[in-house]
């Protein structure tokens, strides 16, 4: 292809391009000239019929500029009425057939969420809906100009926030959570941009209801104010609207099946097709707090934002199990080298041997280990120790592998006895399972690699670890969730072991300002 050709072809594109512009430019035009019809044939005031395009866009202009410290989307609510000529498309769009009336009312009912609507501007966005059907309360064509800026704004500003909370939670958990390692989907400009081309208001509202069982759940205790044992009502209620929260939040796959870890229960649950096929109770890492509290030891809102959590806790997280390790080697982690296994050492010479630990510099095994200074703070930093399999090891017979980085695992024990605890937040961290051969057994089936598995735990002498990868991994997630319904369809409710939901309670309470 020539240069002509080329030069043709570009002035043909932006011809097209100057066309496709000006018949936008006139759609636009001919809409906000509607603007007064679609008022006055909607409410019957004539006042609207004196509505000239113009004036009305200085008027939004000016409102915009002085409400956008109020929107929580400033950039792209302006971004939005800028490209499109300050036409109000919403109010146009969704005032007739009352759907900005359905709006105020999904908006009034986001307590049955456990949300307030306050953080949606319910009542202010009620109010000016019904001035815009009030032929007394609007009398000058200056105050139509000045309701409907308001209103379109309030209304781009509500939808977009409630339905960013509906699909995907109000808060982020990573923002707040410092030990939160589980992906979780959050809104884009894309996403918020979709409402302003909702053609049915009251179906789209619909649509993005939480809908499954347990949210539903919540919600009808939430209704029927429901006390949960042992608490006050107001407590019960927090417990709700922070579990509903969590419910909100887009941090699952679609998988059939799947392992969940739910801390404050301290139990596991091998998931197929939404059913629990394997149940098991699990000790988990040790927290700042082992009973309800409204006070957080730890928890500074002005130090980054987040809360701190104890170093033993264990995290929140979503991962693939993808291999096991039988008979394991436990890499000790620095932490518990320096505040732990040093003391031991340095109280008892035979602690090491005893416990079939070794100590290794720059890779190499150290012989004598009674040349090591204990007493130095830095010894779990300078050294590295790692416990050979054994039915002693920390570790049990076997360790569940998954990828994450902060060295977490589920990993069988030789402590059997926590189990019998009621409180089993007794680990550095790592999530100790009651049944692990069972848990095996759930993951990899009646395989040959699962009979290896059963041989080799079964093994006490010769024992050395051997890896065995899972054919198909499966998604694991230590979630954490104090208030959810069972099989029975009861509500239960667990003490907030890690002081998590005060964390979320005190984040939604901020953002009980109207916009």
């Amino acid at each position: 292809m020539n240069k002509k050709i080329y030069a043709n072809t570009g002035k043909i594109s932006c011809l097209i391009i100057l066309f496709l512009a000006l018949a936008t430019l006139q759609s636009c035009k001919k809409s906000r000239s509607d603007i007064g019809q679609v008022l006055f044939k909607e409410t019957k005031n004539k006042v609207y019929k004196g509505i000239e395009t113009d004036a009305f866009i200085a008027v939004f202009k000016k409102t915009l500029e002085e409400k956008k410290s109020m929107l929580r989307n400033p950039k792209l609510i302006t971004a939005f009425y800028e490209s499109n000529d300050f036409d109000p498309v919403l109010v146009t769009s969704h005032l007739p057939d009352e759907q900005l009336k359905t709006l105020s009312t999904y908006l009034t009912q986001a307590n049955t969420h456990g949300l307030d609507p306050q953080i949606f501007s319910a009542p202010t966005l009620s109010g000016l809906v019904e001035k815009v059907y009030d032929k007394k309360a609007i009398k000058t064509v200056e105050e139509a100009y000045k309701t409907i800026a308001e209103l379109e704004l309030l209304t781009a500003n509500s939808l977009i926030d409630y339905s960013n909370a509906m699909q995907y939670g109000m808060i982020s958990p990573r923002r707040i959570y410092a030990s939160y390692y589980t992906e979780t989907d959050r809104p884009d400009s894309v996403s918020m941009m979709r409402v302003f081309a909702v053609k049915d208001l009251k179906n789209y509202l619909d649509s993005i209801q939480p809908k499954s069982p347990q949210y539903l759940a919540l919600q009808k205790g939430l209704a029927s104010s429901v006390v949960a044992p042992g608490m006050t009502q107001e407590e019960t209620l927090r417990m709700l609207q922070v579990n509903l929260e969590r419910l909100r939040w887009k941090n699952r796959t679609d998988d059939k099946k799947y392992v969940v870890v739910n801390i404050p229960d301290f139990t596991l649950n091998v998931m197929e097709n939404d059913k629990s096929v394997l149940n098991m109770k699990v000790c988990v890492g040790e927290g700042r707090k082992l009973n309800a509290s409204d006070e957080l030891k730890e928890y500074d809102e002005t130090d980054l934002k987040k809360d701190r959590p104890f170093r033993r806790e264990t995290p929140q997280l979503g991962s693939m199990i993808h291999s096991v390790q039988v008979n394991p080697v436990w890499n000790i982690p620095e932490s518990i080298a320096t505040n732990e296994i040093r003391k031991h050492a340095a109280a008892d010479r035979y602690y090491l041997s005893n416990n079939n630990i070794d100590v290794f510099k720059d890779g190499k095994i150290i012989e004598d280990t009674e040349l090591i200074d204990w007493s130095d703070p830095a010894t779990g930093k300078n050294y590295s120790f790692k416990q050979r399999p054994g039915d002693d090891n920390s570790l049990g017979k076997i360790k569940f592998l998954f990828k994450n980085d902060v060295a977490v695992y589920l990993h069988d024990t030789p402590a059997k006895a926590a189990f019998d605890k009621k409180v089993r937040a007794v680990s550095h961290g790592c999530v100790r399972v009651e049944k692990p051969l069972e848990l095996a057994q759930a993951l990899f089936g009646n395989s040959k690699q699962y009979e290896v598995i059963k041989t080799e735990m079964a093994k006490t002498e010769n024992q050395e670890a051997k890896d065995i990868a899972l054919p198909t991994q499966v998604p694991v997630y230590l979630t954490y969730f104090t208030t959810w319904v069972d099989a029975n369809g009861t509500l239960q409710f667990r003490n907030d072991i890690y002081g998590l939901d005060v964390v979320l309670y005190s984040y939604l309470q901020k953002l009980n300002k109207p916009a």
